[in-house]
């Protein structure tokens, strides 16, 4: 991100020797909120590569085709079905019901860890005595 590149610019601002006061890794890490490993990482690459490299940003070569599998409205189906009835001969949901039914409705595998993200994201607990679009949590007044 444009915030990253201007971390390093502040990194190696601070460790030039030719623009005084030249701040030692512990102050540029304490004035930058960066740690100390970071800056000790980008004054190497930019003594072993230069500038150019040191300021360009590598990206992984999937990083523009990654689409999240579970988006709004996948969300959005994946609560309505943990909210409502359980399959017969079942008491409750678990990831694995969960994931062979989005398989059935979207015609396309979800992973059950992007189930349970999903699902840790809404603060919706599979193994609450009832389900329900709407749990509350019990609080002084209530």
């Amino acid at each position: 991100t444009s915030e990253t590149v201007a971390n390093r610019i502040r990194i190696l601002k601070d460790m030039d020797a030719n623009h005084p006061p030249v701040k030692t890794y512990k102050q540029c890490a304490s004035d930058h909120g960066i740690s100390e490993p970071t800056i000790t990482n980008v004054v190497k690459k930019f003594v072993n590569e230069g500038l150019d490299a040191t300021i360009k940003l590598k990206r992984s070569v999937n990083s523009d085709n990654a689409q999240r599998k579970v988006d709004g409205r996948v969300e959005a189906k994946l609560l309505e079905v943990a909210c409502g009835p359980v399959p017969e001969g079942h008491s409750r949901w678990t990831l694995r019901l969960l994931e062979a039914q989005m398989k059935i409705i979207l015609d396309e595998p979800i992973s059950r860890e992007a189930i349970r993200r999903t699902l840790k994201k809404n603060n919706f607990d599979l193994t609450a005595a009832t389900t329900g679009a709407s749990q509350r949590k019990k609080t002084q007044n209530s």
